[in-house]
């Protein structure tokens, strides 16, 4: 792989737009030239994450290794709230690690206060020219750039097709309308006297609300950071899921007792929505011998609701005492070969053009790649940079959600309580 350095300064003749959007319009950084590539360098890297993402991490630094043999990385993971926990109290006292996983959930948070390298500032290290611009769009703020993602993923619906088989109904076409997809999961249900679901409660995920409002020229939030639509819309997408709540998606109380596994993970549900990059998780937890992949409902037919979801991305702390190797790690990280053959899609599918050539699509990274091809007309621009607080308000979401399955708040009170932590949060 060519040299970061080499690759950006070519591109930079013809790639005046990226690099505007990559936040180097001021030209060279003041200290390029003092990277020494002799330096002996010691980083922090940290990550969310499982044992599996832990190896395939220690592989890729392996492999970073053999051409920068003088930057040393020191990993640490746990899971994704404790991440955030931990990155909180970090950058409260100016401690963040020199390069770790980002979420585009906390670019307005980590950007606005300070805690991110603006990565025009190491331009140098940094190849932007595999990305497409709307992917370098969702780590860039203002029009600097302060994360790269390291892939991408679509909203899906996932339907386990041995107990598909075993209801015997048809499997499900994608991009149905939502009345007919509610249908096929009540002749599920029906077809197997409730010992298998037709599917989960869909409206308890913001992800599916969020389909709803794009379908009809909305978001969840603006390109101010506010919210992007109001009570009554909330309160008829969860009035709308009444019907498949009642006895159609399995019961909330015995997702309860399963949880942590999902319905569909623990195979009493013949389909789920998620992120495309699930797929291999599914198949792990569901022990199913074949999952389908197939377009989500949709509100509005021939409309853009779907789009690129690149939350996945690495980013760099601006107090780092080595922002060129910092930068240097990062590029391996999201651009190399190497990570695209270490990581194939269980980082997203990959989001550079460069890691894309290092992946081997078979299996079920092969039935990922197929799937977003196959929607790709469905696919419309990226959302705006999510407000402030994004994190927190999706699982206020999924908390609500699940406590109208339980029966435990009307949608009225939940509506009601959701805009009052909005306010909290957005102030």
């Amino acid at each position: 792989m060519p040299a970061p350095r080499t690759l950006f300064a070519a591109a930079a003749l013809t790639a005046g737009a990226a690099l505007v959007l990559a936040g180097c319009a001021g030209g060279e950084p003041d200290d390029a030239a003092a990277f020494d590539p002799d330096e002996k360098v010691t980083l922090d890297f940290a990550f969310w994450g499982n044992d599996d993402r832990a190896t395939r991490y220690n592989d890729l630094i392996a492999a970073f290794n053999e051409e920068y043999p003088n930057i040393t990385i020191n990993t640490s993971f746990t899971d994704f709230p404790s991440f955030w926990e931990k990155r909180q109290t970090e950058a409260a006292g100016g401690g963040l690690p020199d390069v770790f996983q980002f979420s585009d959930s906390y670019l307005r948070q980590y950007a606005e206060s300070g805690n991110l390298l603006d990565l025009g500032e190491v331009s140098d290290y940094i190849d932007t020219t595999t990305f497409d611009e709307s992917l370098l769009g969702t780590g860039a703020l203002d029009d600097v750039q302060y994360s790269l993602p390291t892939g991408y993923s679509l909203w899906a619906n996932f339907v386990n097709d041995d107990l598909v088989a075993q209801a015997g109904v048809d499997a499900p076409e994608g991009g149905t309308s939502f009345a007919d997809f509610d249908d096929w999961m009540a002749d599920v249900t029906d077809a197997t006297g409730g010992a298998v679901y037709g599917g989960t409660d869909y409206t308890q995920r913001i992800q599916v609300f969020e389909l709803v409002l794009r379908a009809n020229g909305g978001n969840l939030y603006t390109d101010d950071g506010e919210l992007g639509f109001t009570e009554d819309e909330l309160r008829d997408f969860w009035e709308s899921g009444a019907d498949i709540r009642d006895g159609v998606t399995v019961p909330q109380q015995k997702l309860e007792e399963l949880s942590p596994k999902s319905g569909f993970g623990a195979g009493i549900t013949a389909s789920e929505m998620s992120w495309s990059n699930f797929l291999g998780g599914y198949l792990a937890d569901s022990g199913a011998s074949s999952i389908s992949i197939v377009a989500p409902p949709t509100a509005e037919e021939g409309s853009k609701d779907l789009y690129r979801q690149a939350g996945l991305q690495v980013a760099i702390a601006k107090n780092t005492e080595h922002p060129e190797a910092a930068a240097l790690f990062l590029d391996f990280v999201v651009n190399s070969p190497e990570a695209g053959e270490i990581f194939g899609t269980t980082l997203g599918f990959p989001a550079s053009s460069s890691k894309l050539e290092g992946t081997t699509l078979e299996g079920a990274d092969k039935q990922v790649a197929d799937y977003i091809e196959s929607a790709a007309d469905r696919i419309g621009d990226a959302p705006p940079v999510p407000v402030v607080g994004y994190g927190s308000l999706e699982q206020t979401f999924w908390d609500l959600g699940k406590s109208i399955g339980l029966g435990a708040l009307s949608v009225d009170d939940a509506v009601t309580q959701f805009f009052s932590e909005a306010d909290a949060i957005l102030g």
